[in-house]
């Protein structure tokens, strides 16, 4: 179960949506989250990479060298 809190103007929009397609709330509600889940679990990894970087606990490879070592050059 899980239960959010919506600025008034967003609650609005959301019900307007859900009134006019005939789905509700929750439909539209998990749509969201499912689809923009990922996008956050990236950006959460590439915040703590980039903690890591900066801290001196993980190393870098420079492209050139990732372009060399798959191959990729023209």
């Amino acid at each position: 179960m899980l239960a959010i809190r919506l600025p008034p103007e967003i609650e609005a929009r959301l019900a307007a949506l859900a009134e006019a397609t005939g789905r509700t709330k929750t439909f539209y509600a998990r749509q969201a989250i499912l689809e923009h889940l990922d996008d956050l679990e990236d950006t959460y990894l590439a915040e703590q990479r980039l903690i890591a970087i900066r801290a001196g606990k993980t190393r870098t490879v420079p492209l050139e060298d990732v372009i060399r070592r798959h191959g990729l050059e023209d």
